[in-house]
């Protein structure tokens, strides 16, 4: 068995790796309206904890399909002692990308990123949220209808081509506008008594 060590964003991640996919939940979804599109990815996963080591700080978790795995949960972990055999770890991991035309002057490339993250009150049951948000906007280059291909540029300057199937959403793009992407993750641990 191995052991690792992580933080609690990490450890989180951890329990969405391949050990653990066999029993995760996931939701996908996609949305398009003129001048903009959306897709959402949503997955949980839950886990039972089967063996704590309080000298090391190491988590052992087994989903209902057997997969057993360990962690070394870090000092950044708050309330590890309130952490027992038999609790049920919950796991939330959202994911979206929106993007969205911008008229010509209505925007200048960048890019922008936002970042938070909250922890369980000390004494509290442990768990936490974690969220990052990167906003980028860029220019429209060129479009290219017989391909259905958008030339982008990027706020480093680098060149995307995106291809874009819809011709109603392809017939509004035109050199000049914007392109403004924001791509969206978000990180829920909760932990729940042993029942």
């Amino acid at each position: 068995m191995k052991v690792l060590r992580l933080s609690a964003l990490a450890f989180t991640m951890a329990l969405a790796s391949p050990a653990f996919a066999l029993q995760a939940q996931t939701t996908t979804s996609a949305a398009s309206k003129p001048g903009s599109a959306a897709v959402t990815q949503s997955t949980r996963v839950t886990a039972q904890i089967t063996a704590i080591d309080p000298a090391t700080r190491t988590i052992t978790l087994k989903q209902p399909n057997g997969h057993t795995s360990s962690f070394e949960a870090g000092e950044e972990v708050r309330n590890f002692d309130q952490l027992k055999v038999g609790d049920t770890v919950t796991t939330e991991y959202l994911q979206e990308i929106t993007l969205s035309l911008v008229k010509e002057g209505g925007a200048k490339r960048g890019q922008a990123q936002q970042e938070g993250m909250t922890r369980s009150a000390p004494g509290a049951r442990p768990g936490g949220t974690a969220r990052r948000e990167v906003t980028v906007v860029a220019d429209v280059e060129s479009v290219n209808t017989q391909d259905k291909v958008v030339t982008l540029r990027g706020p480093e300057g680098n060149v995307v081509d995106l291809k874009i199937e819809d011709p109603e959403q392809l017939k509004r793009i035109k050199k000049g506008d914007h392109i403004k992407a924001v791509y969206t993750e978000a990180l829920a641990i909760k932990v729940e008594p042993a029942k």
